[in-house]
C-alpha cells in the first residue's frame, strides 16, 4: 500500500496531507460534449425551451458544482476557488448539432483544480440535458475530458 497515496499505513483510505506544500497559481479547463437534434437547436435559438434558457441555467449549475466538488468526490480537498467560468459553443454535425461546454477554474492553492473543472463541465452538461429533455430525450452526453491544466508539482498539461 506504500505506493498508493490515498491509503494510510493500515491500508485504509485517507485524504492526502498537503499541509507542507506551498500554494501556487493553478488553473484547469475541462470540456463535455453533448449531441443534440436540429429540432432542439432550433427551439433553443427561438427561445422556446419552456424551462427557460438552458445555457444560463447550465452556467449557474457548473459554477455551483465546481464549488461543491469536495462534497462529491471522496478524497478531493476543499479548495478556495478564485474564478470559475463556462463557455458554450454549438457545432453543426452530420446528424444535427453538438454543444461543447468548457469549464475553466482558477485558484492559488496547494492542490490542483482539475476535478473542479471536470465536475463543472459534467454538471453543466447534465443540467443542459435536464432543461431540454422535453424537446429531445435522445441527447447524448459524450466525452468529458481535461483540456488543460497549469501549475503544481506535476507541471502543465495540454491535451493534444
Amino acid at each position: 500500500m506504500d505506493s498508493f497515496t490515498h491509503y494510510n499505513e493500515a491500508g485504509m483510505p485517507r485524504m492526502v496531507d498537503i499541509s507542507e506544500k506551498h500554494p501556487s497559481k493553478r488553473t484547469a479547463s475541462a470540456q463535455s460534449l453533448i449531441s443534440l437534434s436540429e429540432e432542439l437547436y432550433d427551439a433553443i435559438q427561438a427561445g422556446a425551451i419552456k424551462k427557460g434558457d438552458p445555457l444560463q441555467t447550465a452556467q449557474i449549475a457548473g459554477i455551483m458544482a465546481a464549488k461543491k466538488t469536495a462534497d462529491l468526490i471522496p478524497m478531493c480537498h476543499p479548495i478556495q476557488l478564485q474564478g470559475t467560468d463556462l463557455a458554450f459553443e454549438y457545432r453543426k454535425t452530420e446528424n444535427g448539432y453538438q454543444l461543447a461546454i468548457t469549464a475553466e477554474v482558477k485558484c492559488d492553492g496547494k492542490t490542483g483544480v482539475e476535478m473542479e473543472a471536470l465536475t463543472a463541465a459534467s454538471v453543466a452538461a447534465l443540467t443542459f440535458y435536464d432543461m431540454c429533455k422535453a424537446v429531445d430525450k435522445s441527447m447524448v452526453i459524450k466525452e468529458t475530458c481535461l483540456v488543460k491544466k497549469t501549475g503544481g508539482k506535476s507541471g502543465d498539461y495540454l491535451r493534444k
